[in-house]
């Protein structure tokens, strides 16, 4: 099956592009998610104005792109989490929390523009990467912390069950 990407999709091609799928893909992921259309006659003649447009739309999210890039840069997210002796966090850190974190700071980013192989399960700072755009990536410092341990030596633990 012949099919118009209307978005970019990984590991397939660009907005645009006219690419031959198979056809479950075509017929139950990319058309019902409007990804892409089906490669005909007429709308292959429409695919030249959607391309010009495409081109246009690239351009100036691009330069959009460009200009968030450097006022990321500089952020530093910081988290604290519950953390074992050596470091190890009790849950762990996502990009879903990192889009929030940057929301916090008044940066709207969607959490799968975020690039996180795994997510962060240790204490330290990490660089992580953002693709903003297809050729703009910007880079955020994301500092885990251990949370600070309130129990003192004269006090009973929290967990100590009254009789």
């Amino acid at each position: 099956m012949e099919v118009i990407l209307r978005e970019d999709v990984a590991n397939l091609g660009h907005r645009g592009e006219v690419v031959r799928v198979a056809d479950g893909y075509g017929r139950n992921f990319l058309l019902p998610r409007k990804l892409a259309m089906q490669a005909t006659e007429a709308n292959k003649a429409v695919i030249e104005q959607m391309k010009a447009a495409a081109a246009r739309r690239s351009a100036t999210e691009k330069a959009q792109a460009q200009e968030l890039v450097a006022k990321l840069e500089p952020i530093v997210v910081s988290f604290t989490r519950k953390s074992g002796e050596s470091g190890h966090l009790f849950g762990s850190v996502t990009a879903a929390d990192i889009a929030a974190g940057l929301a916090g700071q008044g940066f709207e980013v969607d959490r799968r523009k975020i690039q996180l192989s795994e997510p962060l399960k240790s204490v330290g700072d990490y660089h992580v990467a953002i693709r903003l755009h297809r050729d703009v990536t910007a880079h955020v410092t994301v500092k885990v912390q251990a949370e600070a341990q309130e129990a003192t030596a004269g006090e009973p633990a929290a967990e100590a069950v009254a009789e």
